[in-house]
Formats: C-alpha cells, sequence, structure tokens
C-alpha cells in the first residue's frame, strides 16, 4: 500500500479522502489556494503546500504545480477527489509520465466518457440503453436546432465535457432555443473550455438514477446498486438515497449489469457511477458515466457497510476487488442531503459570508457528516458553496427521514443564508414521503416548497430577547433634550408599565416589534398580540406566549450599527437585522432603479451601454459565481443609463450594477 499521497482537491472531499488515509496509516499531503490557506483540508494533511491564487484556474487546475507538489513531498500517488481535474484525462497520463500513480480508471477510459457524445456511440455498440438525440461533431446553431426540432419539444441542451449539472439548459418551446443555447455554450466554456453541445429527448416525468460500479485491473467488476438522486435545482442533486425507492431486485439487476457493460466498454478500473433516467414503464436510458467518485457515495457506503476510498486505494495499488457480487447486500436505507450557501427564495442563488455560528448534528452510527468548513471560515465567491453533507441512516426509509428531519432542525448556522429551511419543508412533504420522486420534483411542488412561512411568532420572541438584553433596549424618545430622562434609552417610565419598541428587517421586509412589561410581557407584531412570560438564559429564550412553552437559541453578530440575529425555533430560521425606530420623517425614493448584484460574483456578460433603449424582459448582464450564472433582465421596457462594471469585473453583493429607468419616467 502507498506511504503518501496527494490530495489533488479541497473542501469536504479533501478530508474525507484523508480521514480514509489516516486510518489506514498513509500520510497525506494536500495542496491549497490562496484563498484555503487556513481551510480545514490543509489542517487535516500531515503536510500542505502552496499552489497559487484563490481562482480553480491559478490553483487547482494548475496541472504541473500538482504534480511538482506531489514530486516534492515525496508522494506516490495523487487522488484527485471529485470535480476540478478528477475527470482530465491529461491530468491523468500526466501522472504517469511523472511516476505517480493516479487514484482513478486510466486516461484512455476518462477520454472515452469524458466526450458525452462519444460515450453514446460506445454505449450504443455495448447495448446499453439510449435516449433519442443529437450526438454528432457539427456544432453549427441551425443544425442543433433541427435536431430539436426533429425530436420534438422539451428537449435537453447538454455540454459535451461537462459535468455536475453545468452547462445544462431545458427547453421547451422553439423560441427559447436560441437563448437556451448561448446560456449552455457560455457556462460550458467557462467551467470546462469546451463549448460543444449535444441533444437529447427530455423525459418529463423521470426519475435520476444512478448505479455505483467498481472495477479492477483484472477485469472483475462489481456493482454496488443503485442512488436515487432526483430531486435537483439546477440539474444538479439536493436528496441522494440508496437503494431506490421502488426499484425491485429484477430491474435492479439490470441496471447492474447495463452499468458493469458501460465500465467493460471503456475498460474501466476504479470507482464509477453510470447514471440512467428511469421512466414511469420501468425503462431506463444511459446518461453519462462519471470517471470518480461521486459526492453522494457515502449513502452507497452506509447500505453496504464499505469504505469506497479505501477500495480505491486499494485499486490504485494493483489488489483484487474486496468483494464479490455475491458477498455486496443492501442493509437498511441512506439518505443524503447537502448543506449549501445559498438562498432558495431566489432562484437557490450562491450566498458569500462567514459561518459566525455553525453548530452540526451530532455524529452517530446512524448520523454522519462530511464537511469541509469550521465556525469562523469565509463561504466565498471561488469555489462551490456547499457547506456540508449529511447522511443519515434507517432500517427503513420511513426511519430513515425521521433521522434526516431532526439532524437537519438540529443545524444551527449563521452568517450566510443557507438551504437548511428549504431542505426541512422538502424532507416533511407528504410526496417526498411516499417516494413520488422525479426529476422536476421541485417545480411540480414549488407552491408547497416556496410558500412564505408565517414568522410572527419568531418575530414576537426576538422582540422579548431584544427587550431582555440590555444593549437591545431601544424605545421611541419622545424628548429633543438629551439632559431630559425622557431621552434615556431604557424602558423606564414614570408610573407606566416598561415599554420597548424595536425595528427589524427580515430580507426586504421591514417589521415593528412592540413589547410591554407589568405583571407580564405583551408583544405585538403587526396586528398581532402574544401574552406570556419570558427568560434569558445566556442566548437561549425561554418563554411561554398564549400557553405555548417554547425554548429559543438566538445567535447575534454586532456589524456597523445594527446587529444580526437569527432565531432558531420551530419549523424555520428567522435572520433580522435591527434598524432604528422609524420616527416617519425618511425622505421617499422614485425614479430610476438600480439593479443591485443579487450575490458576490464576476460579470460573465454584459449586453447594454450606457443610453440604450430595451424592452421588458431583455437580458441586461450575467452574473457568475460559484460556477452557476444569473441573468438580470429588465422587469419593463426602459432606458439603461448608467453601466458601473465591465466584464470580467470582480462584483461585491449588493453593489450597483447598472441605472435602469422605466420609458414612462424618462
Amino acid at each position: 500500500m502507498f506511504s503518501k499521497i496527494l490530495v489533488a482537491n479541497r473542501g469536504e472531499i479533501a478530508c474525507r479522502v484523508m480521514k480514509t488515509a489516516s486510518c489506514l496509516g498513509i500520510k497525506t499531503v494536500a495542496v491549497f489556494s490562496d484563498a484555503d490557506r487556513n481551510a480545514l483540508h490543509v489542517e487535516m494533511a500531515d503536510q500542505a503546500l502552496h499552489i497559487g491564487g484563490s481562482a480553480p484556474a491559478d490553483s487547482y487546475l494548475q496541472m504541473q504545480r500538482i504534480i511538482d507538489a506531489a514530486k516534492a513531498s515525496g508522494c506516490q500517488a495523487i487522488h484527485p477527489g471529485y470535480g476540478f481535474l478528477s475527470e482530465n484525462a491529461e491530468f491523468c497520463a500526466l501522472c504517469a509520465v511523472h511516476d505517480l500513480v493516479f487514484i482513478g480508471p486510466p486516461a484512455k477510459a476518462i477520454e472515452a466518457m469524458g466526450s458525452k457524445s462519444a460515450a453514446k456511440q460506445i454505449m450504443q455498440d455495448a447495448g446499453v440503453p439510449l435516449l433519442p438525440g443529437y450526438h454528432g461533431d457539427d456544432q453549427d446553431e441551425a443544425k442543433l436546432k433541427q435536431a430539436a426540432d426533429d425530436m420534438g419539444y422539451p428537449v435537453l441542451l447538454k455540454a459535451v465535457a461537462g459535468g455536475g449539472g453545468k452547462g445544462m439548459r431545458q427547453v421547451h418551446r422553439v423560441d427559447d432555443f436560441s437563448a437556451a443555447l448561448a446560456a449552455a455554450k457560455r457556462e460550458a466554456l467557462s467551467g470546462f473550455g469546451n463549448d460543444a453541445m449535444l441533444v437529447e429527448k427530455y423525459l418529463e416525468r423521470a426519475r435520476h438514477v444512478e448505479v455505483q460500479v467498481f472495477c479492477d485491473s483484472y477485469g472483475d467488476g462489481v456493482y454496488l446498486f443503485e442512488r436515487d438522486c432526483s430531486v435537483q435545482r439546477r440539474h444538479q442533486k439536493i436528496v441522494e438515497e440508496a437503494p431506490a425507492p421502488g426499484v425491485d431486485n429484477a430491474l435492479r439487476a439490470r441496471m447492474g449489469e447495463a452499468a458493469l457493460r458501460a465500465a467493460a466498454a471503456v475498460g474501466y478500473v476504479g470507482a464509477g457511477t453510470v447514471e440512467f433516467l428511469l421512466d414511469e414503464r420501468g425503462e431506463f436510458f444511459f446518461m453519462e458515466m462519471n470517471t470518480r467518485l461521486q459526492v453522494e457515495h457515502p449513502v452507497t457506503e452506509m447500505i453496504t457497510g464499505t469504505d469506497l476510498v479505501a477500495w480505491q486505494l486499494a485499486i490504485a495499488n494493483g489488489e483484487r476487488l474486496p468483494k464479490t457480487q455475491d458477498e455486496l447486500s443492501i442493509n437498511g436505507h441512506a439518505l443524503e442531503v447537502r448543506i449549501y450557501a445559498e438562498n432558495p427564495n431566489d432562484d437557490f442563488l450562491p450566498a458569500a459570508g462567514t459561518l459566525w455560528r455553525l453548530r452540526q448534528p451530532e455524529p452517530s452510527s446512524h448520523v454522519r457528516i462530511d464537511t469541509g468548513v469550521v465556525q469562523g471560515d469565509v463561504v466565498g465567491v471561488f469555489y462551490d458553496p456547499m457547506i456540508a453533507k449529511l447522511i443519515v441512516w434507517g432500517e427503513n426509509r420511513h426511519m430513515a427521514i425521521q433521522r434526516l428531519e431532526r439532524a437537519l432542525a438540529d443545524y444551527k448556522i449563521a452568517g450566510v443564508i443557507t438551504n437548511i429551511d428549504f431542505l426541512r419543508r422538502l424532507s416533511a412533504h407528504p410526496a417526498f414521503k411516499d417516494a413520488d420522486l422525479r426529476t422536476d420534483f421541485i417545480e411540480q411542488h414549488r407552491a408547497a416548497l416556496f410558500s412564505p412561512l408565517e414568522h410572527k411568532q419568531a418575530l414576537a420572541q426576538l422582540g422579548l430577547y431584544l427587550s431582555l438584553t440590555p444593549t437591545g433596549a431601544a424605545n421611541i424618545n419622545t424628548s429633543v433634550d438629551p439632559s431630559s430622562p425622557w431621552q434615556a434609552t431604557d424602558a423606564w417610565r414614570v408610573n407606566a408599565p416598561s415599554r420597548w419598541s424595536h425595528c427589524v428587517t427580515v430580507g426586504e421586509e421591514t417589521h415593528a416589534i412592540s413589547v410591554q412589561q407589568d405583571s407580564t410581557f405583551t408583544v405585538t407584531v403587526a396586528d398581532t398580540t402574544y401574552r406570556g412570560e419570558a427568560r434569558l438564559d445566556g442566548s437561549t429564550l425561554h418563554c411561554e406566549l398564549d400557553g405555548t412553552k417554547s425554548r429559543v437559541e438566538i445567535f447575534e453578530q454586532t456589524l456597523v450599527q445594527q446587529r444580526e440575529l437569527v432565531v432558531f425555533g420551530g419549523e424555520q430560521s428567522l435572520t433580522c437585522r435591527t434598524l432604528a425606530p422609524n420616527f416617519g420623517d425618511a425622505s421617499s425614493t422614485s425614479g430610476s432603479a438600480n439593479f443591485k448584484a443579487p450575490m458576490n460574483g464576476t460579470l460573465a456578460a454584459l449586453f447594454v451601454e450606457a443610453g440604450q433603449q430595451v424592452e421588458a424582459e431583455t437580458t441586461l448582464a450575467i452574473l457568475e459565481a460559484m460556477k452557476m450564472e444569473h441573468a438580470i433582465k429588465a422587469p419593463t421596457p426602459g432606458t439603461v443609463t448608467d453601466v458601473f462594471y465591465s466584464v470580467g469585473d470582480l462584483v461585491d453583493g449588493g453593489s450597483d450594477l447598472l441605472n435602469f429607468v422605466p420609458f414612462e419616467q424618462t
């Protein structure tokens, strides 16, 4: 076995590989960018080497620097993780040139499956079922559009060299084809350096089911059963589970055998995943093969009792498969959700910020946390915004879902917007519990998943907290004399109950909270009044409002002239910022609209200039961050009067991108 390996990755997958390596007595070497100088994977490694700037192109995609780091540190092999160079045939071949073992498949296998169009032909020859589609070399837009027109809409545009949901667009109408193609090509070129596309028939009621395969260099292969990954956003998985609900042993065997044929057709060695679309009739169709360890591999490990990274190391070391097909079996059910710094209510836009509070569920034999961050770390704009993977196991799917709901409720994250509340709604949805799964699950249940939750009670609890903390008391001032006792900022009044007034923002909304204390507390939020008792124990509020007792944790961070607070309790967390009380003298604003950046990112494209008139829904600019694009469109006909950034500029979230004046105001 290897004595020392370099992990050519970052974040949770780098930490995941290092854990297994350490258990096997293998020393590890980390590489890091400027942004990752103090990252967890750097701290976990036995040795760490700096390889360049924060952007992946300047560090984690620098093949020769990584090779040089491995040689300089005396490594025998390189584990690429997933993403970055994990499916780069050139990097795999370069490792061999420098007598370094690439812990993954041969370069020829990566190359064969790296081109989705070439892979389709290989699969057809191997007898693996395929969807109708165009996979040719002619990339003229007219040719691609004609193919789409011929097979009928909806269709799916997919980057030939892509992965991870990048460079993909659904097209439901012929009029949308050109814009969707341009966006997919732009995203593919940015992410993979190749904008070639293929066109496939899009199955609207399909499931995404994939099979984990493992092959050794002696011609043997096994499948470690299947995973359902149907619940997705932006063609990226949110929930993964194993085994796939509703897949019986006969279908499981057919899919597993097809996956092994796919692997054998390219001389595969190591861990790989063959992805299929499964329709309502039980027919499945090849999508692609990922020639690496998948993000969702832990659910397979949980139901099979295996360590797939240990298998990878053994196979790369020239050993035979640890188990035969007959020795593999399914035990229980496992679910994985990806905890992201993103805003589900804003089209899942990635979020950046500092994790000033990070409390995760307690790991156990039933609950596993794979993460690459710790409290105090910054979620930046250069990499995927995943905070952690939460994996749970149960004796059956019902028990696994129960454990998932409990674990999600135990998460306490402040400093960045997360998808945890969304995941809690999703996991509690009746259709999810009934395993009514398909790739458009989120769109199908959008009303329930995104409907605004009532948060008056949480605001009332926050009002009590602000009133009970010395620094939080802020009552309405009634005197202009600074020496007057009426100007005091505590709640004391002569012959009167104690009163506090608080003003907070939740997103774009402003809320006034009134608190009065005599024998009990009376809290008013909008048109609702609560009465009861409360006491504060550190950051934990114990209260009884209208006969309901609750314990709420509140974390706060002092910002410039305001405080950010997160209320954890009930079915959701509530993030607020305090404001000074509004006395009604604020000046009103009107006229032009400043389009603000919805996130930190790079201005990827700009389609207008100052003075240009545009129609409603015209795309003005494209902002790119964390491998995702966000289109900024004109809400009405109008004129772009000012443009404040150029293509390629880094833009801070909240900054003015351009100024827009509707026609009726010009």
